[in-house]
């Protein structure tokens, strides 16, 4: 496969005068601030990120600050964002960069993968972004840009064939480090705003000229992927168990699982098996909700609160308790339990 000629510079010239440039964590070459827009970037979108990313730096300035956090208030600050795998990784990160690297980031991309919650891309642009170091990324968007430019035709869901486009990707990287920041940024940029999944604006590419789908006019037969990630669905019952002052009870659920580490409502996969967890005497009482859908990234969850009133020393599980109002912002909750206590 023949690599174009003049592809890493054309991008970096592209992107220092086309390319996105106010975003918050691109004025910086801080490790801690690009590792945690990278990690807030996993399939999320740039405009939802902005928000989290604010308050983050607010609450937790530097990697000291995030590390010494409990947990718990990590996720409720992440509340929201989902993907809680991630918030989770961030803070034992968080800790292993103070008591294995002495709170400095390692500058090199080998090292970065060894933390927790940092995959090759994302160790790759950090030391990019931060030190400048020749690394590849290879995120979804960057498969995209490249396998149309090369025309890459090999199945992505093979091993063999990722591979083989790591090496072409590592093989497209500008010689003078000075340019990997606006090498890295352009891939992405590209990829966010010019090389979409559909409809790709390729009149607006600076790499039109090079780029081998286009030549056969057939942007969006590249990347090949013949592996679907199957989705799968799950009915489960939510107990609202609230006291006459407002509280409600609320647990944090078991790791792994569904909202891991979060403070949720009590779940049951029936409805027999959450009136088996009421007392007897309080089950006509029992009121259903409005059932709704809930769609995670490989499952669709359809969640059916019912309501319950209790005397706050009249029911109890052996795991969790009563949380007032004021106490739920505070806590880590998942996105469809925050709205029910909202509504």
């Amino acid at each position: 496969m023949t690599l174009p000629e003049g592809f890493a510079s054309q991008v970096v010239r592209w992107q220092r005068s086309h390319g996105r440039s106010g975003l918050p964590w691109q004025a910086t070459r801080d490790p801690y601030r690009v590792w945690l827009s990278e990690i807030m970037l996993q399939q999320t979108q740039v405009s939802v990120v902005l928000g989290y990313y604010d308050r983050f730096l607010q609450r937790y300035p530097d990697v000291s600050a995030l590390a010494a956090a409990p947990l718990d208030d990590v996720l409720a600050l992440w509340s929201g964002l989902g993907y809680y795998s991630r918030a989770r990784n961030l803070h034992r990160c968080a800790q292993d960069v103070m008591a294995r690297h002495g709170g400095a980031f390692p500058a090199a991309s080998a090292q970065l993968q060894q933390l927790p919650g940092i995959g090759r891309s994302t160790a790759a642009a950090i030391a990019a972004f931060c030190f400048g170091e020749r690394a590849a990324i290879l995120d979804g968007n960057v498969k995209r840009v490249l396998a149309r430019t090369l025309a890459f035709g090999d199945d992505l869901a093979s091993p063999a064939a990722e591979r083989a486009l790591w090496q072409r990707a590592t093989e497209l990287l500008p010689e003078a480090a000075d340019d990997m920041p606006a090498y890295t940024q352009g891939l992405m940029d590209l990829g966010a705003t010019v090389c979409l999944v559909r409809q790709p604006s390729c009149l607006l590419c600076p790499v039109q000229t090079l780029c081998a789908a286009r030549r056969e006019d057939r942007p969006e037969a590249y990347p090949v992927r013949t592996r679907k990630l199957k989705r799968s669905s799950q009915s489960l019952w939510l107990l609202r168990a609230q006291a006459d002052d407002g509280s409600v009870w609320l647990e944090k659920r078991p790791v792994p699982g569904v909202w891991a580490g979060l403070y949720c409502l009590p779940l049951f996969d029936s409805r027999e098996a959450l009136e088996a967890a009421v007392p007897a005497a309080d089950r006509a009482a029992l009121l259903d909700e409005a059932a709704f859908l809930h769609v995670l990234t490989h499952k669709d969850l359809h969640l059916h609160p019912v309501r319950a009133q209790f005397a706050a020393d009249g029911w109890s599980r052996a795991e969790g308790g009563w949380f007032a109002p004021a106490q739920w912002p505070s806590l880590g909750l998942p996105t469809p339990v925050r709205r029910l206590l909202g509504a």
